[in-house]
């Protein structure tokens, strides 16, 4: 998931290079009597309106619609540099038309920002003369009460002979002329105060307009294009990571998968023998086996499970069941047939997997349904007679001798095969080895397992199956009656720690194969003459296999392990009881 984000900040920054940039810094002067903190804000908030991108936009032509305003508003930024001065950076199709947009932008905002400073000087100025004509109604209602009082009184405001009024009217008369005089007071102060403002302020407000201009003018922006697409790169590399982890954690919660190898033996219901690392179909050439180390300990550890025949018995059969993993174990399985053949043995290999790995890397095409091809090709200067069953069809009867008649099957499965094809059978007439690559389906059942093979090694990937698939495996090859003599585990993980042991023991082998029971319900037998015989030299196997005279076979080495409980019953067959881990 990293390599996928790096790779899509890359494709991003090409599909998507960074736009044409181009910048202006505008110096603005403000009020002495002014906070130059706060002033410079509102001369953000101010180039950032809408009246500037409006005028604009129409001083550059462009359509004035809300998409197309809320577009052009996105393509620019304003930021504060210092008290006195804004920069403006702007985005466009071309660094012709970014330029432009650019100084529209500055000159729009100087020209918005002082018709506000000298609008705001009219509005105050206005605001005072309306005080002051307010103040001249006033008292010209004060004059005209004291006209009505006194109607001979001069305009000077002197009051007629106080003999001539009553006391009361005396009283109030020097009462309105009290309150004229104030209100006479108040207007002088008016007039003098916005003659001082206007002479003040409007130093002032020329002062910040003819201080303020453009100081930079509009110009491009160099990006290093190198520089944008490693910071793609990096940030994609980073979102890949992230979500790649949390990809894993959350797959790991909720699959059912199995990657311990207590999981899997207790799934499987049989002990591990063997981890090794995870194997690939493309590690392996002819002859070069021996340089994968993990290759060469599956290929060590196989050998050890080939049973032993007695003389004029027949080849010793041995059954490799993979389980949803046969295109990493095929190139051992061949290198297994490759080393028996190169020491003079006549090796016959049977692929029943699906899909046929082992041919395919043989370049051996599978026949039509329903036949099988009997092929003998040469690997690394050495001959091997490989068998392949057609496409699609049921998986055929193998050359080994079966003394059950055909009858019903287990519940659920197919009966017993048919007898197997003349071509296999005679190859195997002749041959010393047969080594057989097989997939078990529960659809199908196994009961063509048993002609293929005297004995079996189950192989599991850790974190390929689920648990239930990996116990109805087990079941089915014990239900066929083969012993299950090692299992190995792919693709360990590093951290596990669990040993693989299982309380599951094994029915001694001892060269008689139980068979499905007959019509009859009494159960089957087929005696097969010899004993197997392990020499497994791998250091990760529990403990060295001793030898065994008849009556015990290599899956007695789970055996001797504790046993914790006594195995549960099943359908008649003994297994572990075993449900899906949390």
């Amino acid at each position: 998931m990293g390599l996928v984000g790096l790779l899509a900040g890359v494709a991003f920054t090409v599909v998507l290079p960074p736009a044409p940039q181009a910048s202006t810094t505008v110096l603005v002067a403000h009020n002495p009597n002014e906070n130059p903190a706060d002033a410079i804000l509102t001369d953000v908030a101010l180039a950032q309106s809408r009246s500037v991108a409006v005028d604009a936009m129409h001083r550059l032509g462009l359509p004035v619609t809300l998409k197309g305003l809320a577009k052009f508003q996105g393509s620019y930024s304003v930021s504060q540099v210092t008290d006195r001065l804004i920069l403006f950076m702007v985005k466009g199709p071309s660094s012709g038309q970014a330029v432009a947009r650019a100084g529209a932008l500055a000159g729009e905002f100087l020209q918005l920002r002082a018709h506000q400073l000298q609008g705001g000087q009219q509005a105050t100025v206005a605001a005072v003369y309306r005080q002051i004509a307010a103040a001249k109604v006033q008292i010209a209602a004060t004059g005209r009460k004291i006209a009505a009082i006194a109607p001979a009184a001069p305009v000077g405001g002197v009051a007629p002979a106080v003999g001539s009024l009553s006391r009361a009217d005396q009283a109030k008369l020097a009462g309105l002329q009290a309150v004229r005089g104030q209100q006479e007071a108040a207007l002088n102060g008016l007039e003098q105060a916005v003659q001082a403002y206007q002479v003040s302020n409007q130093l002032a407000v020329s002062g910040e307009v003819a201080g303020s201009r453009v100081l930079d003018a509009a110009a491009p922006v160099h990006r290093s294009v190198v520089r944008h697409a490693l910071l793609y790169a990096v940030a994609g590399l980073v979102a890949g990571l992230a979500l790649g982890l949390a990809l894993v954690v959350v797959l790991a919660l909720v699959s059912g998968r199995l990657r311990w190898r207590d999981d899997i033996a207790r799934a499987l219901g049989a002990p591990v023998h063997l981890s090794v690392g995870r194997l690939r179909a493309a590690r392996w050439r002819p002859g070069r086996a021996g340089r994968d180390r993990d290759v060469a300990r599956l290929v060590a550890h196989l050998r050890g499970a080939v049973p032993a025949r007695a003389a004029g018995s027949g080849a010793a059969a041995l059954a490799v069941v993979a389980v949803d993993n046969a295109r990493e174990v095929a190139p051992s399985l061949v290198a297994l047939a490759v080393s028996y053949a190169q020491q003079g043995r006549q090796v016959v290999l049977a692929d029943l997997a699906e899909g046929a790995p082992a041919a395919r890397l043989l370049q051996i095409s599978r026949p039509a349904a329903g036949t099988v091809r009997v092929n003998a090709v040469r690997v690394h200067g050495v001959s091997l007679v490989v068998t392949v069953p057609g496409r699609g069809g049921v998986a055929p009867a193998g050359p080994l001798p079966q003394a059950w008649p055909a009858g019903p099957g287990q519940p659920g499965m197919p009966g017993p095969p048919g007898p197997p094809s003349e071509a296999v059978a005679a190859v195997y007439a002749s041959a010393d080895l047969l080594l057989t690559l097989v997939t078990l389906d529960p659809a199908a059942g196994p009961d063509h397992l048993p002609t293929w093979a005297d004995t079996a090694v189950a192989t599991v990937t850790a974190g390929a199956s689920t648990g239930t698939r990996i116990h109805a495996v087990g079941e089915m090859i014990r239900l066929a009656g083969t012993p299950l003599v090692s299992t190995v585990v792919t693709g360990a993980d590093k951290h596990d720690e669990s040993l693989g042991a299982t309380t599951y023991t094994p029915t001694p082998y001892t060269g008689t194969s139980q068979t499905p029971p007959s019509p009859d319900g009494s159960p089957g037998t087929v005696d097969r003459p010899g004993t197997v015989e392990r020499h497994d030299d791998d250091t990760e196997d529990l403990e060295p296999v001793p030898a065994d005279n008849g009556a015990n076979t290599n899956g007695s080495r789970a055996s001797q392990l504790l046993v914790a409980e006594a195995p549960q019953l099943t359908g008649g067959l003994s297994h572990p009881e075993w449900q899906p881990p949390d």
